[in-house]
């Protein structure tokens, strides 16, 4: 159990991160965690993959087409997606902007997910689920958080993989862009 448990705390302590190579276009962190913006799926459409919306139905990325979309994968178990939280729910607050979706990709009961977020400060995001990542795996996200920004029309603008926090002037810049994207 000791060894097990020694294990999952050497999993988490690697900043939520696949045994995966860093794009060419990426950087790592000190801690290890690939980090920063990837443009690479740029004009791409979002895939079909099904998620949970927040009652916990099916839904996907074209029903939240019309306006810019911020798509943030997160799960509980992630250190650095967990503090990013609340400067998600600042950013979901601003009618502006654009909207946000923070995707759980947490495999236990939707409640959990409801539970976690108003523990964390992040209430006031819509609990989108993802239990059998199958919107993750529709885009090869392979480091959590990563998040991804689609324009009103549904195509993606950028990736940004690793923690960022939403409400900085580099977040409000990279944002800015989803209005541009065409």
């Amino acid at each position: 159990m000791q060894r097990l448990c020694a294990i999952l705390l050497i999993a988490m302590l690697g900043a939520c991160r696949r045994d995966q190579p860093p794009p060419a276009n990426q950087a790592e962190t000190d801690a290890g965690q690939v980090k920063g913006v990837d443009r690479s799926h740029k004009g791409r459409p979002g895939p079909d993959a099904s998620f949970k919306d927040p009652d916990g139905n099916a839904t996907s990325l074209a029903e939240l087409e019309g306006k810019p979309l911020l798509v943030n994968l997160w799960a509980s178990w992630c250190a650095p997606c967990v503090k990013e939280l609340p400067t998600l729910a600042r950013l979901s607050r601003q009618t502006d902007g654009v909207q946000v979706a923070a995707i759980s990709q947490d495999s236990g009961p939707h409640a959990s997910v409801v539970a976690f977020l108003e523990g964390h400060g992040a209430g006031d995001l819509a609990p989108f689920q993802d239990p059998a990542m199958a919107l993750s795996g529709a885009l090869g996200a392979d480091v959590l958080p990563t998040s991804v920004l689609y324009d009103s029309q549904g195509r993606e603008v950028w990736r940004y993989v690793g923690e960022m926090d939403w409400t900085s002037a580099e977040a409000a810049r990279l944002l800015a862009e989803a209005g541009a994207a065409k």
